[in-house]
């Protein structure tokens, strides 16, 4: 069995996309739901390479919106462990945003995604063994 901090650096996901217009408001910059619909999936994959269970989200908490993502800009979402208790983690999740055509880079978006763990009734188990 691995070490918590092991899992922990094993299970980071990084996960990159393109803002088209498809995934922007009237303002061309990414939707602020469908930016939470891409955290959400980050930090599920994260929470099950982390736990190797089944686990659903329970709670969002804390994200704050820095700056808006335009389009046309590249995304790296970042997934990574923040929290770990006895059936459920927190993970934490950055976006960072990259110009398509420049080397700039900056965090935009960070926010906290709580998972617990659940067997085949939905009810809670250790998240480790």
């Amino acid at each position: 069995m691995k070490t918590t901090e092991e899992l922990i650096d094993k299970s980071e996901t990084r996960i990159f996309k393109a803002i088209f217009p498809n995934t922007t408001n009237h303002y061309n910059t990414l939707f602020g739901g469908t930016a939470l619909h891409m955290m959400d999936e980050a930090s599920f994959i994260c929470a099950t390479r982390f736990s190797r269970k089944k686990v659903v989200t329970i709670s969002t908490d804390k994200i704050d919106f820095e700056k808006p993502i335009p389009q046309g800009s590249i995304v790296e979402l970042i997934a990574r462990i923040h929290k770990v208790g006895n059936t459920s983690c927190t993970v934490k999740v950055d976006i960072y945003m990259e110009n398509m055509y420049s080397y700039e880079r900056e965090l935009t978006v960070t926010g906290y995604f709580k998972f617990v763990a659940v067997n085949a009734q939905m009810k809670p188990i250790s998240i480790l063994d």
